[in-house]
């Protein structure tokens, strides 16, 4: 009969270190609050003393470092820097065991509590959370490691539930925030509601006049960067093109909100996306003091969509860029300049493409300021002759424009339709997986639906296009109608503002005159 002798193990079965020998564990503390606060700040520093002194009066541990992370939501672990720090040590070695203080303060996502956990475990690193009384080398361990997590996540997701319900409450009692810090022209004032900063504000009207004037946001940005004129973060010197859109397409310096225009997808990942119709947006009008008029802030939007539309042809030199148009071929009229080193210099506008080919010159005359100007001054005044009739079809014009119920409609039909066939493509899919089947009609099939799919997705994009471009017009004639309105009388002299804000394009035919096409649709023709 065969005699088996049992010899023990004498090293641990994770750490690999000798059971008999005398060995100070290398251990750490990890402290974290997940807010700014000044009773969560007391906590946090009372954690460090707390971990600090408490590895240091075992004799058999050797304190390493408490690392913390401060002001950060535990729910995902990327952004916690003393974390990941604190990871890496421990891995690289220098680490045997980490003291913490729960679960919940370790992490609230279970995926990453669990994949970090068995991280350490391969390289023989135990975390002990000190509420739970667990060691995760512990055969029990990891069960509860999981049950507890589990539990923390699920709290998670209740507070953040919690916090989404009470912001969107505070939007539906017409509520505004601003995040102050990174926001030109308002404060908080003393009754929480925001108040404009007098400086600042002068430099959003400024940004304003600018685009008005022509010119570009990167040369809107370039002229205050050189001004010197602070950034809305304050903490860099130098503006970004980016940053003045933004502004001039805010409405909150019209006095008005809207808000929730993003919302979070996941409470553990914290992304945002833009809301499309997903969850309910609120807009307030008159919700706070404005540093720009309804008007100015509709006809700022109505020339960004425009000059997007006409995408790097645009040029901001001046007031009549992009605006003039070449009726033989299509293209802009530019500034050009004749006999520059004579005394006969002076600028005149041509079409851009003239003298680009041999075979064709554009027949269309040459035009001077003074002339551009003048016609439009007898096109204006013809247009505000019955201003009260004009205004009021441009209201119903707006109206009709504004009433985008039809499309809408038809927008939500087609989404419960592409969700029919997202649904039937699924199953084709899984049946494929778990069914023996013809590969051949199977692909078919597969085919066909992703066909139908991606037609309805063109169909639904066209919808949204065409709601876009409805709105844009509305708001045009918005910003039209509200300009005419301030004006009284006869225009007797060349206005840039109501030039800006009325006119969409002036066509330059040969032989003909010029054709000025007003943002309202209406066409009035001036004779050279």
């Amino acid at each position: 009969m065969p005699q088996v002798t049992i010899i023990p193990a004498t090293r641990d079965l994770h750490t690999g270190i000798a059971k008999n020998g005398f060995y100070k564990k290398k251990v750490a503390g990890y402290a974290r609050v997940s807010t700014n606060n000044e009773e969560q700040l007391t906590s946090y520093e009372a954690q460090v003393d707390y971990y600090t002194k408490y590895i240091q009066s075992r004799a058999d541990w050797q304190f390493v470092k408490v690392y913390t992370d401060e002001g950060i939501s535990a729910t995902n672990t990327k952004h916690r820097d003393g974390f990941n720090e604190m990871i890496s040590a421990a891995l690289e070695g220098k680490i045997d065991l980490i003291v913490t203080k729960s679960v919940s303060r370790f992490a609230r996502n279970t995926v990453d509590s669990l994949t970090t956990v068995r991280k350490l475990k391969d390289k023989g690193v135990e975390v002990y959370f000190e509420k739970e009384n667990i060691y995760t080398l512990d055969s029990k361990g990891e069960l509860l490691i999981t049950i507890m997590s589990s539990l923390a996540q699920e709290e998670s997701r209740s507070i953040s539930e919690n916090v989404t319900w009470g912001k969107r409450k505070a939007f539906a009692d017409g509520k505004v925030y601003l995040p102050y810090k990174n926001f030109l022209g308002y404060r908080k004032g003393e009754d929480g509601l925001p108040e404009i900063v007098p400086e600042e504000a002068e430099v959003i009207r400024l940004i304003y006049r600018l685009f008005f004037e022509g010119k570009t946001t990167y040369l809107i940005a370039e002229e205050l960067t050189s001004r010197g004129v602070p950034t809305p973060t304050k903490r860099q010197s130098e503006w970004q093109s980016s940053t003045v859109e933004s502004i001039l397409s805010n409405e909150k310096y019209k006095g008005s909100a809207l808000l929730q225009k993003k919302f979070t997808t996941s409470f553990l990942e914290k992304k945002m996306k833009v809301n499309e119709g997903e969850v309910p947006q609120y807009y307030i009008e008159n919700s706070h003091p404005a540093i720009i008029t309804p008007g100015e802030y509709e006809m700022a939007r109505a020339e960004l969509q425009r000059r997007k539309g006409i995408g790097h042809k645009y040029s901001g030199k001046n007031i009549f860029a992009s605006k003039i148009v070449c009726g033989d071929c299509g293209s802009y009229y530019g500034p050009k300049a004749w006999h520059s080193n004579s005394i006969y210099y002076k600028i005149i506008y041509r079409c851009n493409s003239k003298y680009k080919t041999d075979k064709h010159k554009c027949g269309t005359p040459t035009l001077t300021e003074d002339t551009i100007k003048d016609a439009f001054i007898e096109a204006i005044n013809k247009l505000l002759i019955g201003k009260t009739q004009l205004i009021d079809d441009c209201r119903i014009m707006q109206t009709m424009l504004s009433d985008t119920s039809e499309q809408e409609i038809k927008l939500g039909e087609k989404n419960d339709e592409l969700d029919i066939v997202r649904g039937l493509l699924a199953k084709c899919i899984e049946s494929n997986s778990k069914d023996e089947q013809d590969q051949e009609a199977f692909w078919q099939k597969y085919n066909c639906l992703e066909e139908r799919y991606n037609t309805i997705k063109v169909k639904i994009e066209k919808l949204y296009d065409e709601i876009k471009i409805r709105r844009q017009k509305a708001e045009n004639i918005g910003a039209f109608m509200f300009e005419l309105n301030e004006r009284d009388g006869i225009i007797d002299t060349f206005d840039e503002r109501l030039w800006f804000v009325t006119v969409d394009r002036v066509v330059v035919n040969k032989g003909k005159g010029l054709v000025f096409e007003f943002k309202n649709g209406i066409k009035i023709e001036v004779a050279l």
